[in-house]
């Protein structure tokens, strides 16, 4: 007989062999190539044009700061809003400041350069309280007192205003493409949502307590997608408001500020409704008629995340979470059940209402959506 069915599959775990084309691959290099040309140019042509304007306008031979101000301002990372360049400008300037009237005062050497370190940050986290501000302004003052002396005093600052007026304009006249930022972070946390809400689902449809609390884990560990995917945001509008370029992209901009605020909501319901979840599935039982609504709420929110890169899909999220919105009545979904299983239900209401918003729809039409209780 079990020669008719075929051999039993092997349950040994088989190793996959490792080449130095997986160890080595270039696709994450390339990746991040693509993601850092535009931050890369706004730095070359940011540091290039306040060097050479240096030269050309104050007469400096070797204005370093010019340069090392621009890039610095800049950097690679994805928060290039205006407000954070200009913080970090004002940073620098302020260590360049104090180093140069610190070396008028006792002059080069080590402990000078000690000496002008330690009030330069002192100062700078009294001025702000953001770390990279002191980091920015500790930097500044070491190169300061350790170049050569200067053709005038405070001459350097000059040098350095150039290079922050030039990572200020940067931004403005060659703006990284924010909207690519927003989306990938927008795609990590909808996968990491859509991930939680499948556990949940399995969860109610096998009466699986583990998997239960699994889906509550994953909906915990939302929030710091949420984080990048905001900062990202805020970085963006906060480009495009500065921004000839960008005009066209303020109103997509919005869109996703409206999405993920009430995403933001629809996170914290969804721990709501794992909780429930958890407690409904201890004692083991399958809840076929929740699991649906469970999973009819789970492919609506992925419909969501499909109306960031396609605007048309908003409107076909709107009609499914409204088809169940309007059967979301514990009492008449869940005929004598458990007070578990409707108030389980009844959590599954705000859920579908922050979703509602998150596809434009205004609160209050989203909850007079719901049936009354």
């Amino acid at each position: 007989m079990s020669d008719a069915q075929g051999p039993a599959p092997s349950t040994n775990t088989v190793a996959v062999p490792v080449t130095w084309r997986t160890r080595f691959s270039p696709r994450p290099g390339l990746a991040r190539l693509r993601e850092s040309w535009i931050a890369v140019a706004q730095i070359v042509v940011a540091a290039t044009a306040a060097y050479v304007l240096a030269q050309v306008l104050l007469g400096h031979q070797t204005p370093m700061i010019a340069a090392t101000v621009s890039i610095s301002s800049l950097g690679l990372a994805r928060d290039a809003r205006p407000r954070r360049v200009v913080e970090t400008v004002i940073g620098m300037l302020t260590g360049i400041l104090l180093a140069e009237g610190l070396r008028l005062l006792f002059g080069t050497g080590w402990w000078q350069l000690a000496v002008a370190l330690g009030v330069t940050m002192l100062v700078a986290r009294f001025l702000s309280p953001a770390p990279h501000f002191a980091i920015a302004a500790a930097i500044q003052a070491a190169i300061a007192m350790i170049l050569p002396v200067g053709p005038l005093p405070f001459s350097r600052l000059l040098d350095g205003l150039f290079g922050g007026v030039m990572a200020v304009v940067m931004t403005a006249l060659l703006p990284r493409n924010p909207l690519a930022a927003v989306l990938r972070e927008a795609r990590v946390f909808f996968e990491g949502f859509d991930a939680a809400a499948a556990r949940l689902v399995t969860a109610l449809r096998r009466g699986d307590r583990l998997r239960a609390e699994r889906g509550l884990e994953k909906a915990r560990a939302l929030q710091g997608p949420l984080d990048a995917w905001r900062a990202s945001l805020e970085s963006g509008r906060a480009i495009a408001r500065v921004s000839p370029f960008l005009r066209s992209r303020r109103t997509e901009l919005e869109r996703q500020a409206r999405i993920l605020q009430a995403m933001d909501l629809a996170m914290r319901n969804l721990r709501v409704v794992g909780r429930r979840i958890v407690y409904v599935t201890d004692l083991g039982r399958e809840l076929p008629v929740p699991g649906e609504a469970m999973a009819e709420i789970a492919r609506a929110a992925s419909l969501v995340g499909a109306s960031l890169d396609d605007i048309a899909q908003e409107p076909v999220a709107r009609e499914a979470l409204l088809a169940i919105a309007r059967r979301l009545d514990p009492a008449a979904m869940l005929p004598g059940a458990s007070i578990g299983e409707q108030a389980l239900v009844s959590a599954l209401r705000p859920l579908v209402v922050d979703l509602l918003v998150a596809t434009g729809l205004p609160p209050a039409e989203a909850r007079a959506a719901l049936p009354r209780l």
